[in-house]
């Protein structure tokens, strides 16, 4: 079993939402195997801004899912999207 390497879309729910914030609550998520490799702060539209993160994750069912709903629960998050996956 190899890993995945994920890139994932934050979306805050509104412009006023501290995107640093976000990321130390992502950084405290616990999950055995992952690894937040890399982020960037994209600018979307008129003023609104996006989260971008490159996390790192054994290739085992479900652990990608329980990333993304664990980063849904944080306050502000307005949504969560893969942009791209690819097999290490």
């Amino acid at each position: 079993m190899g890993n995945v390497m994920m890139k994932i879309r934050v979306m805050p729910s509104d412009v006023d939402i501290n995107l640093e914030e976000i990321l130390e609550k992502v950084k405290n998520i616990q999950i055995e195997g992952l690894e937040l490799r890399d982020h960037t702060i994209q600018p979307i539209a008129f003023g609104l801004k996006a989260l971008v993160l490159l996390a790192v994750m054994p290739d085992a069912e479900g652990i990608g899912d329980r990333y993304i709903e664990e980063i849904s629960k944080i306050d502000g998050v307005e949504s969560v999207e893969i942009e791209d996956m690819e097999l290490l």
